[in-house]
């Protein structure tokens, strides 16, 4: 009889729902691409995308604002669900307390991959 219970048991975890994963999107200055970038691998990102950009404010406006850098980068991280909400206000308490370190972040549902090891190692599962 355990023996049963020990095999339905494991059945049971192989049956487990898949980690949900999300696309983060970072847009910050990009003098901080770096920093952002390094910082968001302690959420056990296990890729990035980061390119440049620019921001679509004229220079009156930025010099209006005081802002004097309208160059940006984007960085697209594949992060779990479940790291996600501690990213995020992470990355908020980073953009109010870093000098020139403002930005913006935002989160999209990912729907899909193509190949378990592929998904394997974008939600961080070890095989």
């Amino acid at each position: 009889m355990a023996r049963k219970s020990q095999t339905a048991a494991a059945k049971e975890q192989e049956h487990v729902a898949p980690k949900k994963l999300l696309l983060l999107f970072t847009v910050v200055n990009r003098k901080k691409a770096e920093f952002y970038a390094d910082f968001l691998q302690s959420f056990e990102v296990n890729m990035q995308l980061t390119f440049a950009a620019s921001g679509t404010a004229s220079s009156e406006t930025l010099e209006l604002l005081g802002l004097s850098d309208n160059q940006k980068s984007v960085i697209i991280s594949v992060i779990n669900e479940e790291n996600a909400h501690a990213a995020l206000n992470a990355l908020e308490e980073k953009f109010n307390t870093i000098k020139n370190g403002k930005g913006i972040a935002y989160t999209v549902p990912m729907s899909g991959t193509i190949g378990a090891r592929i998904y394997q190692f974008l939600a961080n599962i070890p095989r």
